[in-house]
């Protein structure tokens, strides 16, 4: 052990870093501030193409010391607090039903594309209908949250078996349910 892991224990030693990756975090996102100072400076446009790249560099470097200092409980505990608000951590029912209309659409619509374009070959000219159908079907990931990618995860494992929690009874009694 060295001094420092002697004076301040785990627990504290942990937090001085995440401490200190919340600080490397922030600052790998404050050096892009560096580009509009560059231009009020009136630097010269290829320096600030050249600046542009090394703090896009510069950038990715940080972030993965970021996660290298924390560790991975402190970068878990870094990305819960910063997506809070943005992404809760149960999905409901109105959320799931448009991520899954989201999922199934692009598929759908890339299996019967074919068929459709013999009736309208102008259809299948539209590259902004092929992208928009694929950034839907990414997207949908996100909108159906983490559950849904380990229920995708679980069709690739032959021994997997459907629980569904949402109707087990605890032995003490209660159910997940909400009682009606």
């Amino acid at each position: 052990m060295t001094a420092l892991d002697q004076k301040l224990g785990p627990s504290a030693l942990a937090e001085r870093r995440y401490k200190i990756g919340i600080i490397i975090f922030i600052l790998a996102f404050a050096v892009w501030l560096l580009i509009p100072l560059a231009a009020a400076l009136q630097v010269s446009p290829s320096r600030i193409a050249a600046l542009s790249g090394a703090i896009f560099i510069a950038n990715k470097v940080l972030l993965v010391t970021c996660v290298v200092v924390m560790g991975k409980e402190g970068f878990q505990k870094l990305k819960a607090l910063a997506l809070k608000g943005i992404f809760p951590v149960e999905v409901g029912p109105t959320r799931y039903t448009i991520g899954l209309i989201m999922f199934c659409l692009p598929l759908v619509s890339a299996m019967f594309e074919p068929y459709v374009e013999q009736f309208w070959p102008d259809l299948a000219s539209d590259l902004w209908l092929k992208v928009l159908s694929d950034l839907m079907l990414i997207a949908s990931f996100f909108v159906l949250g983490g559950e849904f990618w380990n229920k995708v995860q679980a069709l690739f494992i032959r021994t997997a078996k459907v629980v569904d929690v949402g109707n087990m009874d605890f032995p003490n009694g209660s159910s997940s349910t909400p009682a009606r």
